[in-house]
């Protein structure tokens, strides 16, 4: 097979063959193809987009790059969850400890950064000594000790979407159905889960602006999960302004840590609750979401929700002190305030600038080889419909890169629209598809 030929052929519209999609994925993952024609074939793929047979072919062949873990010696469900993505979306760090200590396993394979979107393995790498990187042997032994795990992609899991992963983040072709539904499908089928649990954002922060756009992804993601006899809940959630108020990788952690010791950080705390009350429900602890939601809240009560994370992070290398004294960690050189200038009522957000914004101050990546530093980031307070007055600080600005301040800070100023009438607070959760 030709290279040239199968972009060629793409480009102009026209449906791969599985065959055709093999060979693409089989001679990148070896090196055999550069990143330049992989990336024609990305941007080709954006554009043109693909059918179900070619994205089910893509979705396989990337599933099969590597193995498929068998988790059937461990006993009890397998249960994950998986988040499109957005600005200050830090609930897998909240709901993997609580769905573990419901008793379920939660063998959890994650991603990092894309764009203006953080990485859960960002945040997590973000506590000093927590290991993302380990062997298969190592992810089973802490899932049989604490029933949860959270790392990425090793060699031996979908090393096909690892490499196209990267790629997709500095080429611009993130937004795309096929090819999220075959990045996230093919890293979840390796897992040996039992079912899963799907959070798809939509709004300015999202990777799917518009709700048609969502939904499309949904029942995509459910069609290829379903196909592999994987039970399935997807959550249509809200990205139009920050979930929870911190952005950026030890702030999230701070946020999240705070959250399972019980502070009610409200659209956080919500949109967790739902998704690990689904994820109970899935995994057969409780009779329908609801119940689940109730243990849930439970669990953080009675502080077995904060225990089970200090428990994870021990287990995964990370140094514990670090959670239990949240001081402690290192802070920036700079901070910086953003205060209002006028009165009114938040209408609207731009939340992908305030995500770029995070990003600038180094909390992300802008080419695959960028360092993150972990401390960068902004603490973002208002939400929409919410009344602020001039003078009320609106942001604060986390970086080690003086040179970036006024950008930052430009870009969230003008993230804001104000009204002088009071506007409705959003909708969290959208729709709920069984």
């Amino acid at each position: 097979m030709n290279t040239v030929t199968i972009i060629k052929k793409k480009r102009d519209g026209k449906s791969l063959t599985k065959k055709e999609i093999d060979f693409l994925i089989n001679s990148y993952s070896q090196k055999e193809i550069p990143d330049y024609q992989f990336s024609a074939f990305l941007m080709a793929s954006y554009i043109n987009g693909m059918n179900k047979k070619e994205t089910a072919a893509l979705t396989k062949s990337m599933l099969y790059s590597g193995k498929i873990i068998d988790l059937s010696d461990i006993p009890g469900k397998k249960i994950d969850k998986h988040s499109t993505g957005g600005v200050g979306d830090k609930t897998s760090l909240i709901l993997a400890p609580i769905v573990a200590a419901a008793g379920i396993n939660v063998p959890m394979i994650s991603g990092r950064g894309l764009g203006h979107s953080g990485g859960t393995l960002d945040k997590l790498e973000s506590i000093p000594g927590f290991k993302t990187n380990l062997s298969l042997k190592q992810y089973k032994n802490v899932i049989k000790k604490c029933k949860a795990v959270l790392i990425g992609q090793t060699k031996n899991i979908a090393p096909a979407d690892k490499l196209i992963y990267s790629l997709r983040d500095v080429t611009a072709t993130v937004e795309s159905i096929p090819l999220i539904t075959a990045s996230i499908m093919s890293k979840k089928l390796a897992e040996g889960i039992d079912g899963l649990v799907l959070d798809v954002k939509t709004g300015s922060g999202a990777f799917m602006k518009k709700l048609t756009e969502a939904k499309a992804l949904a029942y995509s993601l459910m069609s290829t999960a379903k196909s592999f006899n994987k039970k399935v809940i997807s959550f249509i959630t809200d990205m139009n302004q920050p979930l929870g108020n911190y952005i950026g990788n030890w702030l999230e952690v701070y946020e999240s840590v705070q959250v399972l010791q019980g502070k009610n950080v409200k659209d956080l705390l919500d949109v967790t609750l739902h998704l690990s009350g689904a994820m109970i429900y899935l995994g057969g602890k409780a009779q329908s979401i609801n119940e689940g939601i109730e243990i849930s809240k439970e669990i953080i009560k009675t502080g077995k929700a904060f225990d089970k994370f200090s428990e994870i992070v021990k287990l995964q290398n990370g140094n514990i002190s670090y959670i239990r004294n949240l001081k402690k960690y290192p802070k920036t050189k700079y901070k910086e305030i953003i205060k209002a200038d006028k009165s009114g009522y938040i209408s609207k957000l731009d939340n992908y600038k305030i995500g770029m914004a995070s990003l600038e101050l180094g909390a992300g990546r802008k080419t695959k080889e960028d360092k993150i530093d972990f401390s960068a980031g902004i603490i973002f307070y208002p939400k929409i419909g919410s009344k602020i007055k001039k003078g009320d600080v609106i942001a604060e600005l986390f970086t080690n890169r003086k040179d970036k301040i006024d950008l930052s800070k430009n870009m969230i100023s003008s993230s804001i629209k104000l009204s002088d009438k009071k506007t409705k607070s959003v909708k969290l959760i959208k729709l709920i598809i069984k």
